[in-house]
């Protein structure tokens, strides 16, 4: 069977991150990477900053909502609490990182603004500064994405004030 109540399939393509989650080393690192890659093509091919909210909003929500609906399927099916394959949260907090960014047409501003961005929500996602780390105990999905859209927080934080500082 292969619905929500096992994790399989569609549920677990989604908790997985259409699969980033199990890619070795680091699979929180590499689900991270969805929302940065979309941002990055779109901002290089100078799509207005507030579609590039919309789409990250959009992404950050599909697999938010995925997390929630499949989280509690994918710890059975892993069997353990907030599995290492699980990076749906991943996406949700690395989207919320990128948004209201000042897009601008140039190229390195655009690397490094995404760069940021990136490296501040692994840092954050590592470390998970108070209350992130306390609210991580809660049950199924819940507990696997409320840590994460907290490190998303503090990295939309840090990128703003740098990259607004920065140019």
């Amino acid at each position: 069977m292969s619905d929500r109540t096992d994790g399989g399939g569609f549920g677990n393509w989604v908790a997985t991150g259409m699969g980033f989650g199990l890619m070795r080393p680091a699979p929180g690192t590499w689900g991270s990477l969805p929302p940065v890659i979309l941002a990055l093509v779109l901002a290089m091919a100078e799509i207005a900053p507030r579609q590039i909210d919309m789409a990250l909003a959009a992404l950050g929500l599909f697999f938010g909502v995925g997390c929630l609906a499949f989280g509690a399927s994918a710890e059975k099916r892993y069997g353990k609490k907030d599995p290492g394959k699980v990076v749906a949260d991943e996406i949700a907090g690395q989207s919320l990182a990128l948004m209201w960014l000042p897009w601008d047409r140039d190229n390195s501003h655009i690397i490094a603004t995404c760069a940021i961005a990136f490296f501040s929500f692994r840092l954050f996602d590592i470390v998970k500064p108070p209350p992130a780390r306390g609210w991580q105990r809660l049950e199924g999905g819940l507990g696997i994405l409320i840590d994460d859209l907290v490190a998303g927080f503090y990295a939309l934080v840090t990128t703003q004030i740098l990259v607004r500082v920065l140019w």
